[in-house]
């Protein structure tokens, strides 16, 4: 895995609306030096039909009027940005806001205009008329690559105005959300980490008898949400002052300052500094990310498919769009191995205990609320029992069949008690019934990719 702290600091910026912007205007500011560099040394030869010919009068209202409309057209663009990100809050809720945030498309739009208009400013402040007090100077070369980034700015503009229109849609936010689901999937279960399940009793085994009484706390210096652990840094630490930690929390929770953030074994070893370390590699933040955090891109879907079935909206057919994508996501993840909470030293020796998520907590996280609230939509009811069925073909692990089983119990129980209609509680139990066959059923050979 990348380093932790690099990867967090990309991702901060890459979420903000201020980084691509700055950059593609630092970009227009060496361009702009550059071309006035290259028109004062006269290195290029200018006796081109498509380059501009004009005197300093022309120049100037030229750039004048490119960067005047620039701006206008910017302060425009981060208008409709604004809607966009208001009827995101409200149709698909605040913890989306993020993703749009992350949406490079609008970054590299709007730094397009404030970089084009930048270069105007640039240029245009060395455009000198005969009359002026200063020899003449009309770069040429600069002035045609600013009616350049005109041109580019159009299209930009073209494309902001269909960009803008898309990325409200509903399709286009779950396709989004279930993306950052599937690539969390594969950047956190990428292949067994430490021991495989079947050898977790040997961890266990290696845990000194006396652990629970001599070991001791290290508490969090901040409050929020544990966006990621730096592993790599923990279990060096641990190397190092021979020690086993144990953690308390794992990323998406959300920490207290003054709780418990590890176990430390021996607990005499505990100093100030040893506190300070350890607690440098817990990253905490004021919202939750996908980045070591499997379940927040699945209850991004989940609060879209709520807001879907609420009485407000009554949009069903939203809510099975996020249904298929969280069952696309479950048939992913149970096809990848559940990692060891065991992690070992190159001597083979147990240093870090870190419990992740279980299965049973992600899908009882996208199934559980839907169910609970959608139990009177026969369609959402359906579409459950058939997701739940189709993940059941891609596994044959015992346990994660006995998970399917409970959540497809419970909704045949729901419909039982919330449907009027014998005919539509018919219908659930056909689905039911395809559920209970497909987990009976042992020949399983899918693949994912």
């Amino acid at each position: 895995m990348r380093n932790v702290k690099i990867s967090k600091l990309w991702d901060q910026l890459h979420s903000s609306y201020w980084f691509i912007p700055a950059v593609m205007a630092v970009v227009a500011t060496a361009l702009a030096f550059t071309m006035l560099n290259l028109d004062r040394t006269g290195k290029v030869d200018v006796n081109y039909w498509w380059v501009y010919t004009g005197g300093a009068d022309g120049a100037r209202s030229l750039l004048e009027a490119v960067a005047g409309s620039m701006v206008s057209v910017a302060a425009t663009a981060f208008s409709i940005t604004i809607v966009a990100l208001q009827l995101a809050a409200s149709n698909f809720g605040p913890r989306l806001l993020r993703n749009f945030m992350q949406d490079t498309g609008n970054q590299v739009v709007l730094g397009t205009f404030i970089g084009t208009f930048i270069y105007c400013l640039l240029v245009l402040r060395t455009v000198h008329g005969e009359g002026d007090g200063y020899s003449l100077f009309v770069p040429q070369v600069a002035v045609t690559v600013g009616i350049l980034l005109a041109i580019i700015s159009i299209g930009v503009l073209i494309y902001f105005i269909h960009h803008a229109s898309t990325i409200i849609q509903a399709s286009h936010v779950i396709q989004n959300v279930s993306e950052d689901l599937h690539l969390a999937i594969k950047r956190l279960f990428p292949e067994k980490i430490g021991r495989g399940e079947s050898e977790d009793s040997l961890g266990v085994e290696k845990i000194p008898i006396s652990f629970e009484e001599e070991a001791l706390p290290i508490r969090a210096n901040g409050t929020g949400y544990l966006q990621a652990v730096d592993d790599k840094e923990l279990m060096k630490i641990a190397c190092k002052q021979n020690l086993l930690v144990r953690l308390k929390v794992r990323p998406g929770k959300f920490v207290v300052q003054g709780s418990d953030l590890v176990l430390v074994f021996p607990g005499k070893k505990v100093n100030k500094k040893l506190v300070k370390k350890i607690n440098d590699a817990f990253i905490l933040g004021k919202e939750r990310t996908e980045q070591q955090d499997v379940e927040f891109p699945i209850n991004q879907l989940v609060e879209i498919a709520l807001r879907a079935i609420s009485p407000a909206v009554n949009d069903p057919f939203t809510a099975i769009r996020c249904i298929d994508q969280l069952s696309a996501g479950l048939c992913h993840l149970v096809q990848r191995n559940f990692p060891s909470p065991y992690r070992y030293d190159n001597s083979n020796k147990v240093r870090v205990i870190a419990e992740g998520v279980k299965f049973t907590e992600l899908v009882d996280a996208a199934f559980k609320q839907i169910r609970q609230y959608g139990r009177s939509d026969i369609a959402v009811t359906i579409r459950l029992l058939e997701a739940i069925a189709l993940i059941a073909t891609y596994t044959n692990n015992s346990r994660y069949q006995a998970v399917l089983r409970h959540h497809a119990d419970m909704i045949l129980q729901d419909s039982h008690e919330a449907l009027s209609q014998k005919q539509d509680y018919k219908d659930v139990e056909q689905r039911y019934y395809q559920v209970i066959k497909n987990l009976n059923n042992d020949d399983i050979n899918k693949n994912w990719d």
